[in-house]
């Protein structure tokens, strides 16, 4: 029995959405897939999501898993869309639960129990499995990144999220909510303790002096050769570099719509009275 892993990059966000197939009994999971959304006109489309439903249509694949590795903050989750068109459940980590209630009085959401995580079929817990197919899938929490971030193993292959980059890029921020460098550490370790050969796919890849785009490193690349992570590296080093370098870095322009319809499953705001839908965009007021 071996799966099978098909790539979607997402140009608009730079984001790599996989599908992996279970080759023998043609059945499938969709990670991390996502909405097209301008910001400046704030249409929302599916243009993204309908390649990855015409690939598993055309490859007579039966989808039995949405997944999200966490409630990304650069790319709004088509999970809700797919669902709609599939009834196929979503699956996140339980970690949402925290990232919803640090989230809910930024969008002043009704307080902290607003339950919005409601809104995903699965909320997985660190060691749980999920079959489809002949093959399964085990979840592996991985925070630091955010506090619901988790990894997918599928047989040899490794699906990060936001965890990890390819080597020459480092790894992830840790300035949001609950994200913590000091656990992106560990996170990063508990992969590199992964056997050798096990492919790691990435969320990103950010093409450093221009290089063409890559999805794919292993455990012993990363372990070796990312420039943030390695054996020239000791915990309290990587912590400094991490919290300086994410001084530096500019909030995601897409932070505050991806959260508002990230935390549950994709789901859009509801219609105001006129009929349209917002996403809220909290003002901080320097002029005094």
């Amino acid at each position: 029995m071996a799966v099978h892993v098909k790539g979607f990059f997402h140009e608009g966000t730079g984001t790599i959405s996989y599908i992996v197939v279970d080759s023998e009994y043609k059945h499938a999971v969709i990670i991390d897939s996502v909405l097209d959304f301008d910001l400046s006109s704030g249409e929302v489309g599916a243009q993204f999501a309908n390649k990855q439903l015409a690939f598993l249509q055309d490859n007579e694949l039966q989808l039995d898993w949405i997944l999200d590795t966490h409630a990304h903050a650069d790319h709004l989750s088509a999970a809700n869309y797919l669902r709609s068109k599939t009834s196929v459940q979503t699956v996140i980590g339980e970690g949402i639960k925290a990232v919803e209630g640090r989230f809910a009085n930024v969008f002043n959401l009704g307080g902290l129990t607003t339950d919005l995580y409601q809104a995903f079929d699965r909320l997985l817990k660190e060691g749980e499995s999920l079959a489809f197919g002949s093959a399964s899938l085990t979840c592996m929490s991985t925070p630091g990144h955010t506090s619901d971030s988790l990894s997918y193993i599928i047989e040899d292959n490794v699906f990060v999220g936001d965890t990890l980059f390819m080597p020459d890029g480092g790894t992830a921020r840790c300035d949001f909510p609950g994200g913590d460098a000091g656990l992106l550490w560990d996170s990063i370790s508990r992969i590199h303790q992964l056997p050798a050969h096990y492919k790691i796919w990435v969320c990103h890849d950010y093409q450093p002096q221009g290089r063409e785009l890559r999805y794919q490193t292993t455990v012993g690349e990363s372990r070796s050769s990312n420039i943030h992570v390695n054996s020239q590296m000791d915990k309290a080093q990587y912590v400094a570099l991490r919290n300086t370098r994410d001084k530096t870095l500019a909030v995601p322009k897409l932070l505050y719509p991806s959260l508002q319809v990230n935390l549950q499953s994709g789901v859009l705001p509801e219609p105001e009275s006129n009929g349209m839908r917002y996403i809220k965009i909290p003002l901080t007021d320097n002029t005094h």
